[in-house]
């Protein structure tokens, strides 16, 4: 009885501060993301409206547009961001490779060595160098709030066989987007890149136009890639998939203080959001996957070795073809030696 009346009176409580923030919100922050409710950015988007709320004591509202209802390209959505119709967009690299073209930097394979790292790195001043040249470059309209994940891991997935080493790839017709940088990456290892459009690709697999493609599991699993004869999957982990969470500057100076330094923690969680989604929605995945008839094979360290000595003529050729690349691509690899020296010596520390 007592348990009843305690979840009543809480329910009722709850309501009723909801009802008040939503009454008492004269500020309502307007963010998209152009995929869907299953996705790691959703999660993050609900974690971050949750705490926004919250933290306010309801004087910031947060309202979630998912798809495409305020706009379908990450240049449309940003140039949203830029004149204040969008207050928060999350891209991929490639998604605003147009405008930032540098941030591609992230997809440099083999250049973080797991999870630890990459999150060390990009909970740190390596985010806050890329907001200030983003910053500086959108003429003060586009601010990078934080970078998450979406989807773990990019991985060497295909149609024809296991791959061992970067041989087992050669010829073989790799997917990419229509970007310079993914197709310099696939030549590398000797594949054959073959630009194809994301929601092109089940029936290009299917057909045999691409034989492969570069993917995280949470992704192959949700595009049920393995119904159209993808059933290889090596994990490489060659690149993080980062999400960059964009803000209209305007939009941030415009809070006070308070309010600001509220937008701030609300990404900071929802930045750990993103981080914790992909771990989590990754275990099924396999699990379907191999319930799928799917074979995953995890590359030995020489293998990998091999790996990343194919690709380091991709490291040149960002440095020296992608504008503020060289530039960008020593702040993040100096960002990377700090992480794993700080991660090696909290390993220590934790085996002592």
């Amino acid at each position: 009885m007592l348990k009843t009346t305690l979840k009543t009176l809480l329910l009722a409580s709850t309501l009723a501060g909801a009802a008040g923030l939503a009454q008492a919100a004269d500020i309502t922050l307007r963010a998209t993301a152009t995929s869907n409710e299953n996705d790691e950015d959703y999660d993050g988007l609900v974690v971050f409206k949750n705490y926004v709320e919250n933290a306010s004591n309801g004087a910031i509202a947060v309202e979630l547009f998912i798809g495409t209802q305020l706009c379908a390209t990450g240049e449309e959505c940003l140039q949203g961001v830029a004149d204040g119709s969008i207050d928060v967009f999350i891209s991929t690299s490639g998604g605003a490779a147009g405008l930032f073209p540098y941030i591609q930097v992230l997809d440099l394979p083999y250049l973080m060595s797991d999870d630890r790292v990459a999150e060390t790195v990009l909970s740190g001043d390596f985010t806050r160098e890329l907001r200030a040249r983003a910053l500086a470059d959108s003429g003060d309209a586009i601010r990078l709030m934080t970078i998450g994940n979406t989807g773990g891991w990019r991985s060497y997935a295909n149609t024809k066989g296991t791959v061992h080493t970067p041989a087992d790839l050669k010829g073989l017709k790799m997917r990419t987007v229509p970007a310079d940088l993914p197709q310099q990456a696939a030549m590398a290892v000797g594949a054959s890149p073959t630009p194809i459009p994301w929601p092109e690709l089940f029936t290009s697999l299917q057909t045999g136009v691409v034989e492969g493609t570069a993917n995280g599991i949470t992704d192959i699993m949700s595009m049920k890639f393995p119904d159209a004869g993808l059933k290889y999957l090596t994990l490489d982990n060659h690149s993080y998939m980062g999400a960059f969470w964009w803000m209209s500057n305007a939009r941030f100076e415009g809070l006070t203080p308070e309010q600001r330094q509220v937008v701030v923690d609300g990404f900071a969680a929802l930045q750990q959001a993103t981080f914790a989604s992909p771990k989590r929605k990754s275990i099924q995945a396999y699990d379907d996957f191999k319930a799928a008839g799917g074979e995953v094979y995890v590359p030995t360290a020489e293998e990998k070795a091999a790996f990343k000595e194919a690709a380091t003529p991709v490291f040149d050729w960002f440095k020296g073809n992608v504008t503020g690349g060289a530039e960008v691509f020593d702040q993040f690899t100096a960002a990377i030696t700090k992480a794993q020296a700080e991660v090696d010596a909290e390993r220590a520390a934790d085996l002592n």
